[in-house]
C-alpha cells in the first residue's frame, strides 16, 4: 500500500511528510492501523546525530497503538480487530535473555535497528529503495507492518491514544524507578530530567512508596508538573538539589538517583553519584551523544568503591515489555497510573516538527500524533 510517513533524510534535517510503499505481512508478521504515536525524545536523537541510524532515509517513531488489520501465516494469539500496543523492543521468547525473563534484552531487539525484517527483506520502500524504520516499526506513519514479537495485545476498553505511550516512555520511566532502580518504601529518590520518561520515573517512585521524590529540571513548567505527578520537591538544577538534599534527608542523601535528561553530559554521572548515598544506585536511562561519551566519563572511583554505590544502565526501564505493558495498563484502569495528564498536546500527522519544537522548548511533557481518517 502507499501511505505517507514523516521521513528524515539526514542529520540536522526536518521531518518531511512523504509517500512510501509499505508491504503487507509475510509469515510471522502483522499489519496494524495506528490510532496514535508518541513523540519520544529518542527519535529526536536521530536528527541531532546523537544516535546515528544505520542509514537514511529514516522513518522514525517507535511508540504506537492501534488495531490489527492483517495477520501473516503462522501468527498465533493475534487476529484482525485486536487492539495492540507496539513495543520498540521485540520479545522472541526463546533466546537466552528471554528465557531468563529479561525480554528487554532480547537478542532480536539488538538486530532491529536497520528496518530489515526477520526474513531478510525490507518491508518499506521509498522511491524503490529500502526505507529504514526505527525498531522495525516506524510509527510516524499510520500503518505498520512488523513481526508479531513486537506486538502486544491489550483489552479493547483502553483508549488507544493513551496506550500508545506504553510502547516506550511510560514503561521506561516507571521501570527505571521500580525495576532497574528497585525503589523501596521509605527510599529517597532523585529524578534528573522530568520529560516524557522522567515524569514516569516520578510516578513509579511515588507508587513504590518513596519518602522523598525530588525532581530536577531547569524548566519551571516541568517542575510544576512533577509535583502533580508525585514529586515531593522540585529543584531547577543539580547544584540546587545538592545543597538542599543533605538537610532534607538528614545526611542520608538519595537511595536511587535516576538520570533522564534529554541528553546526558559526561559530568552528570559524577554529579548523580555525589547526590547518592551509601549503597545507593544511579540509574542511567537517558542517552548521550556518541562522540561526547567516546571521550570517557570522569568519576571518583574511590568513593564509588568505599560507599558501595552502583551504576545501573536501563533499557525499557529494566522490565519485560510483555509483562510491564499489561501491568501498567491495569494500573491506569485502576486510576493509579496517570496517563491522561501526560499528554500536554495532540498534533496532526503533518505537525511532527512543531511537536518536537514544543518538546525542546519545554512546552509539553508528552506530545502525541493522533491519526484521522484523512491519514489512512
Amino acid at each position: 500500500m502507499k501511505i505517507s510517513g514523516a521521513i528524515l533524510h539526514g542529520v540536522g534535517r526536518e521531518w518531511t511528510l512523504e509517500e512510501f510503499e509499505l508491504g503487507g505481512p509475510v509469515a510471522g508478521e502483522v499489519q496494524v492501523r495506528l490510532a496514535a504515536s508518541g513523540l519520544c525524545h529518542s527519535d529526536h536523537h536521530f536528527r541531532t546525530g546523537d544516535l546515528p541510524p544505520a542509514f537514511f532515509p529514516l522513518l522514525a517513531g517507535h511508540e504506537g497503538a492501534g488495531v490489527v488489520t492483517k495477520v501473516g501465516v503462522g501468527v498465533e494469539g493475534l487476529a484482525e480487530g485486536d487492539h495492540v500496543v507496539l513495543a520498540f523492543l521485540p520479545a522472541c521468547g526463546t533466546c537466552r535473555m528471554c528465557a531468563r525473563g529479561r525480554q528487554n534484552l532480547c537478542d532480536r531487539g539488538a538486530d532491529n535497528s536497520t528496518g530489515l525484517s526477520v526474513d531478510g527483506t525490507y518491508r518499506a520502500h521509498l522511491g524503490g529503495n529500502p526505507l529504514n524504520r526505527v525498531s522495525g516499526l516506524g510509527t510516524f506513519a499510520p500503518y505498520v507492518t512488523t513481526h508479531h514479537s513486537s506486538v502486544i495485545k491489550i483489552e479493547n476498553d483502553i483508549p488507544l491514544n493513551r496506550a500508545a505511550l506504553l510502547g516506550c516512555g511510560v514503561c521506561t520511566g516507571w521501570g527505571s524507578a521500580v525495576s532497574a532502580g528497585g525503589v523501596q518504601p521509605g527510599d529517597n529518590v532523585v529524578v534528573i530530567g522530568v520529560g516524557g520518561i522522567g515524569i514516569n520515573a516520578v510516578q513509579g517512585a511515588s507508587h513504590a512508596g518513596a519518602r522523598f521524590v525530588v525532581a530536577v529540571d531547569p524548566v519551571e513548567f516541568k517542575r510544576e508538573q512533577a509535583l502533580k505527578f508525585g514529586a515531593t520537591h522540585a529543584f531547577a538544577s543539580i547544584e540546587e538539589a545538592a545543597v538542599q538534599l543533605p538537610d532534607l534527608t538528614w545526611g542520608v542523601m538519595s537511595d536511587v538517583t535516576i538520570l533522564t535528561p534529554g541528553v546526558i553530559e559526561p559530568e552528570m554521572i559524577q554529579q548523580a553519584l555525589d547526590l547518592t548515598g551509601k549503597g545507593g544506585t544511579v540509574v542511567v536511562t537517558a542517552l548521550a551523544g556518541m562522540a561526547t561519551m567516546a571521550e570517557g566519563v570522569p568519576f571518583n572511583s574511590t568513593m564509588f568503591t568505599l560507599y558501595e554505590k552502583r551504576l545501573q544502565g536501563a533499557i525499557f526501564g529494566g522490565a519485560s515489555p510483555r509483562s510491564q505493558i499489561p501491568t501498567l495498563l491495569n494500573l491506569y484502569r485502576s486510576g493509579i497510573l496517570n496517563l491522561d495528564d501526560l499528554v500536554t498536546r495532540t498534533y496532526r500527522h503533518d505537525q511532527i516538527n512543531e511537536g518536537y519544537a514544543d518538546m525542546l522548548e519545554g512546552r509539553n511533557i508528552r506530545g502525541i500524533i493522533e491519526y484521522t481518517e484523512a491519514d489512512y
